[in-house]
């Protein structure tokens, strides 16, 4: 019958074929993911984004950011200087928080704060020792406004060392110190020595991984463009899903590689402590690059061109995580509209999940909630990808 009517063959036989053309066959996706694979290995940027990159970037994170002030220069003045000056200025000195300049007049030290050689001025008075004898002693503490943010801080050290001066004066004079009527004994979970190291290190492989994966797929779809072998690929018979599954195994496995290797690197060298199980954070991390890396196809079949793929891999996927993740800034100090749009950000998520895991272990009323949104994100966002990727010339 086919013999007698070869149109009708052919007609017949053309949805069947677009039907195996749909279907995802094995065989093409590990061709193309051993042609990527080659192809990571024969240009080394690739392997330098994956395993440099992130720890120079951590290093910088561990090393070069911190939120904790230490051996901050400040300057005391002693009007008249007696034993309970002594012994103020002694408490200050043997803080791990200043580095103490000491003076007479206050007209001494004043240009050095103008200056910004000292971050602030302690001001003992002429008649502290007659006040401290009458149960009531005031200590003048002069900071410098220009960063709102560590005056804070400085005023708060301040008044700790001098808080515990007079409780040991206090305890050495037989004259318990009361502070009223209910006793505050304050305690932190999870960080406490408040070492801010521990909360941004876990959070700042949220925005390393980000980075990474964003750029490390931002490339792979441009570089076949720009290099003229795409046309190669778009003779042959691959599908949307079989070309996408091709450039996304190699980069998956070598972002988790790399996502454990600054794991590792975090626990051994910064001594951030772990309490969760490396399984749910390699489970964590998987959903995550999963949108990582969907996100930098995304932009590398919507750009076809990698300098810009490059520069929008920067902006969308490096800024975003890094101001609007919860890493440095607060989420709840936020103005209302930039912390509705923090929802729609999937590294809030996964900052909250690696903060989790780190400090606290698995807990699962967070861990859960967290990989579940990050799943929606992911499969919105490779549904984009593979509507975007086009395997025409136009």
């Amino acid at each position: 019958m086919d013999q007698d009517n070869p149109v009708a063959a052919q007609t017949d036989a053309a949805p069947q074929t677009r039907r195996v053309r749909r279907r995802i066959q094995l065989r093409r996706v590990l061709a193309l993911t051993r042609k990527e694979i080659y192809q990571i290995f024969r240009d080394p940027s690739s392997l330098i984004i994956a395993f440099v990159l992130p720890n120079i970037l951590l290093l910088l994170f561990g090393w070069g950011i911190s939120l904790d002030l230490g051996y901050i220069p400040i300057g005391v003045v002693v009007e008249n200087r007696s034993a309970d000056t002594d012994r103020i200025v002694a408490a200050l000195r043997g803080s791990p928080y200043f580095m103490v300049r000491e003076a007479e007049h206050r007209k001494e030290l004043e240009s050095h704060l103008v200056g910004g050689r000292v971050k602030g001025l302690v001001v003992l008075s002429q008649d502290l020792s007659a006040r401290l004898n009458t149960g009531s002693a005031p200590v003048q503490v002069l900071v410098a406004g220009s960063d709102a943010n560590t005056a804070e801080l400085i005023v708060g050290y301040m008044e700790t060392v001098l808080q515990k001066d007079r409780l040991h004066w206090a305890e050495e004079e037989g004259q318990p110190l009361r502070s009223g009527i209910i006793n505050i004994e304050g305690r932190v979970w999870y960080n406490p020595n408040m070492d801010s190291r521990s909360a941004i290190l876990p959070g700042s492989i949220a925005v390393i991984m980000t980075l990474i994966g964003t750029i490390l797929t931002s490339l792979v779809v441009a570089r076949e463009w720009e290099r003229g072998t795409m046309e190669a690929l778009l003779a042959s018979s691959i599908t949307r899903a079989e070309f996408l599954l091709g450039k996304f195994i190699p980069y998956f496995v070598l972002g988790l590689a790399a996502m454990m290797l600054v794991a590792l690197v975090s626990v051994v060298v910064f001594a951030v402590p772990f309490r969760g199980s490396w399984v749910v954070l390699v489970g964590v991390s998987a959903v995550y690059l999963a949108v990582a890396l969907g996100l930098g196809l995304f932009i590398s079949t919507a750009t076809r061109d990698q300098f810009v793929a490059t520069q929008a891999a920067l902006i969308v996927g490096y800024l975003p995580s890094f101001i609007l993740s919860g890493l440095v800034f607060e989420i709840d100090s936020m103005p209302l509209p930039i912390r509705l749009f923090t929802h729609v950000l999937p590294p809030r998520y996964f900052v909250s999940a690696l903060r989790t895991l780190f400090l606290a272990g698995n807990v699962w009323d967070v861990i859960i909630p967290d990989t579940l949104i990050l799943c929606i994100f992911a499969a919105v966002l490779w549904n984009l990808t593979i509507r975007k990727t086009r395997l025409t010339l136009e």
